[in-house]
């Protein structure tokens, strides 16, 4: 019992603490100096919104792991990945201020999984006997490594379309993996992941039912909680313990499912188009539920939600005891069944049932979730300390 407190319970109330008490300062800082998102004809906020929240949530992670340090010897976080964090969070605010091109985005991120990489020594590098192959050679091992972090880096950033999403998804990925770790025997690791589920609790509330305090996660926040959510990959992956069970690999690939295969299938269709698979739009599986009529807050736990199936389909083929092999498979299979499959078969109802998918929005519209009654008293508390 006191093990559980020390690991999960005070790392997370550390963390949400500092951001709680940090959060109103940033939003003031943000509207002072106009660092703020601007509404345009792609963007689905209709007021500038301050984008500090990255420095909320990076603060509120590193003070968390400081103060947990003091009462947990075990803790044992090589200080690269805090470097790689900062210019993780430096990368993005500076976007989200001076618009960086995205060489220099993708320069930034290569630079810091090479950190990871050849300073830490966390590695893709071993397949622990999925298709019979084991130990990778260095060479594959770093471009297997730079091309998934920074796939995944991306793909956590791209999510980052509707209040509560991108923060929501970092709280659900950094529960999972933590709660990995916590089997895995590896303390310093649950306490990161306990860690930065916590601080992003209060940054979540603010976002999704906050109106003056309501802040964005930003580029600096979305490619910070990319990067942590990688070297959680890269570490379960790595570690190959059997006390994870099943695959390593479907087990991280499940947990990422809708960022990555949604993410996969909006870029390919934009290629597809002959157009950049990073240019703008809004054909992202988020913009599916906001086009039926779902809220923010609604549209973000259903997108959690369709993932948190996906965990749930992995976890079944395991506890069938599928082989490695399979698991991968059908969580592929899932992944792209609840992203694009769901995509797309609303899209074809959208054209041509017409009638069906009006029934739909009127349905979504006469249960819409209201900001009425305990929804506008919590916005009324979290403004309050505007």
């Amino acid at each position: 019992m006191d093990d559980i407190v020390r690991v999960v319970a005070l790392p997370i109330l550390f963390s949400m603490a500092v951001v709680a008490i940090i959060h109103p300062w940033l939003v003031r800082i943000a509207k002072l100096k106009n660092i703020v998102d601007n509404p345009n004809a792609r963007k689905l906020n209709k007021e500038p919104i301050p984008t500090l929240g990255g420095v909320a949530v990076f603060f509120g992670v590193i003070f968390g792991l400081g103060l947990a340090g003091y009462y947990i010897e075990r803790i044992d976080l090589q200080f690269e990945i805090i470097i790689a964090m900062m210019i993780m969070l430096y990368t993005g605010v500076g976007d989200d201020i001076l618009e960086l091109s995205p060489r220099t985005r993708f320069l930034s991120q290569i630079f810091t999984v090479c950190l990871m990489m050849f300073l830490c020594g966390i590695y893709i590098d071993d397949f622990h006997g999925l298709w019979g192959i084991y130990a990778l050679p260095r060479p594959i091992a770093v471009v297997l490594t730079i091309l998934s972090c920074v796939g995944i880096i991306n793909a956590i950033n791209l999510i980052d379309g509707v209040d509560g999403l991108c923060s929501g998804y970092g709280m659900f990925a950094s529960l999972l993996f933590a709660i990995c770790f916590l089997r895995m025997g590896d303390v310093s690791y649950a306490v990161f992941a306990f860690t930065t589920f916590g601080a992003l609790i209060p940054f979540w509330l603010h976002n999704t039912f906050g109106k003056s305090s309501k802040m964005f996660l930003g580029d600096g926040g979305s490619l910070i909680l990319g990067f942590i959510c990688s070297l959680f990959v890269t570490h379960v992956v790595q570690s190959g313990q059997e006390v994870v069970t099943g695959s390593t690999i479907s087990l991280t690939l499940a947990v990422l499912a809708v960022p990555v295969f949604d993410t996969l299938r909006v870029m390919t269709a934009r290629m597809m188009q002959r157009r950049s698979p990073f240019s703008p739009d809004k054909t992202h599986l988020h913009h599916m539920f906001i086009r039926l009529g779902f809220s923010h807050v609604i549209t973000a736990l259903n997108v959690i939600t369709i993932n948190a199936l996906v965990v749930l389909t992995w976890h079944m083929c395991n506890v069938w005891d599928c082989s490695p092999e399979m698991q991968l498979y059908i969580t592929v299979l899932s992944g792209m069944l609840s992203t694009t499959g769901l995509y797309y078969g609303m899209e074809y109802m959208e054209k041509r049932h017409t009638a069906t998918y009006e029934k739909l929005q009127q349905l979504v519209a006469k249960y819409s979730l209201r900001r009425s009654g305990f929804l506008l008293k919590l916005q009324q508390i979290l403004d309050g300390g505007e």
